[in-house]
């Protein structure tokens, strides 16, 4: 491997990147020029949210950690601190932010959520709160909605052309069930929201269930799960099934009785999208089994599955490029994917740029259709790995074939990669 070195390869590697998922973001306010402490709370706040929204983090973190309150955001998954305040600057901020949401300021020994919406001249921001008691004090967890800036078409996800067609071939289907995997924060809402952008044409009703509605889809019916009145998701889903729409959305599977009802709907007429936890894209079939679905009922509806996970994404004005050597086998079982000129080297971050070298994230994806081979198989109750061979056999990418393409093409690094996907399914022996 040689000395690494700044797109030293004479070739346009912007043209092997898909720049969608590039965020063009500047580096924020620059708080070690910024007393906190001689600002009131309502500019304070005002500050951390125009930073939040400047760096494009998802999340903005406020705690106590004696003897005062330290303030962080989570950028591209990573936490990243902000400013600290003194001990009774940060109660203040607090009691302002709870004020504002609606929020039992007396109240610190139980958890609490609220809802903010922050408008200024440019933007509107949906702000999520939670907080929880700790021994220090109250911990305040506030999640950033920015609607300009979240809401992807299926171009922007992040998906390469077998997988756009793989999709494409489920959206075509006018009933039965599409499955989106993964765990908390790898994406899975986004990616939802663009299918139903997608399909949203006019000529077709859509609702879905919602646990938050965390964007406002104009031209779709959106309802949310409301538990303090017992209205969980199985029951949401039975009632809007009587509302005759042609495609629902259930925000998460969480039981037998809303997986039997999501079957029934996608047997009978309605196309339902929907998410669950499972590693694999095969996975989730056992996931779905594992609530008592008969296989056969399961198999009949079954149109498609698709499993993703998280990667930040190599800044291309940084990356360093690093050489393999001639017979070095990296990349081997993906040469047919690769386009002239991919597979020789890859890229890696420079440790001493912003965000370490990083700007924004993209999502690597396992997807697979449902056939005839697999809906036997699954009728047949064969395990996971038999009907993992059987998607590959019919041309699926797995999880670490989608990996080590974005990784050929410069777009994130094998860092990321191990650090996003379980080694497990990263199949490493093929890389020695």
């Amino acid at each position: 491997m040689s000395t690494p070195n700044h797109n030293s390869n004479g070739v346009d590697d912007s043209q092997e990147i898909d720049h969608s998922h590039k965020h063009d973001r500047s580096q924020g306010i620059d708080f070690s020029h910024v007393d906190m402490s001689t600002l009131e709370p309502e500019a304070q706040m005002r500050l951390l949210i125009e930073h939040s929204s400047m760096t494009g983090a998802s999340d903005l973190f406020i705690f106590a950690d004696e003897p005062e309150y330290q303030v962080a955001m989570r950028l591209w998954g990573r936490m990243r601190y902000i400013t600290k305040l003194p001990s009774a600057e940060g109660r203040q901020l607090l009691n302002y932010v709870k004020a504002l949401a609606g929020i039992d300021i007396t109240e610190r020994r139980r958890p609490q959520d609220g809802r903010w919406i922050y408008r200024d001249d440019e933007k509107v921001i949906d702000l999520r709160l939670n907080l929880i008691p700790t021994r220090e004090g109250e911990d305040l967890t506030i999640r950033l909605l920015d609607r300009e800036n979240n809401l992807l078409s299926i171009e922007e996800i992040g998906l390469g052309r077998h997988d756009r067609n793989a999709l494409m071939e489920m959206l075509q289907s006018s009933s039965g069930l599409v499955l989106v995997t993964g765990p908390t924060g790898t994406g899975k809402t986004t990616t939802l929201y663009a299918c139903l952008q997608h399909l949203n044409d006019g000529n077709r009703k859509i609702n879905t269930l919602e646990d938050p509605i965390e964007f406002s889809l104009p031209g779709i019916r959106q309802s949310q799960v409301n538990l303090k009145v017992g209205l969980d998701f199985s029951d949401l889903l039975r009632g809007v099934i009587r509302q005759q729409p042609d495609i629902i959305m259930v925000g998460e599977i969480r039981d037998k009785e809303t997986a039997i009802t999501a079957v029934r709907a996608a047997n009978s007429g309605h196309l339902v999208f929907a998410t669950l936890h499972a590693p694999v894209a095969t996975g989730a079939v056992q996931s779905m089994l594992s609530f008592d679905i008969h296989p056969y009922f399961l198999a009949s509806c079954l149109r498609g599955v698709i499993a993703q996970r998280l990667v930040r994404v190599l800044d291309p004005e940084t990356r360093m490029r690093y050489e393999l050597g001639a017979n070095n086998t990296t990349f081997a079982d993906i040469e047919p994917l690769l386009e002239d000129g991919q597979g020789g080297h890859f890229y890696g971050p420079d440790p001493t740029a912003e965000n370490e070298g990083y700007n924004g994230r993209t999502a690597i994806f396992e997807m697979v259709t449902i056939n005839k081979g697999l809906r036997d198989a699954i009728i047949n109750r064969q395990p996971t790995h038999e009907l993992e061979k059987i998607a590959e056999e019919m041309g699926m990418v797995t999880f670490r074939k989608a990996a080590m393409l974005k990784v050929a093409r410069g777009e994130t690094s094998m860092e990321e990669v191990f650090k996003s996907v379980p080694v497990e399914y990263l199949d490493l022996e093929t890389t020695s």
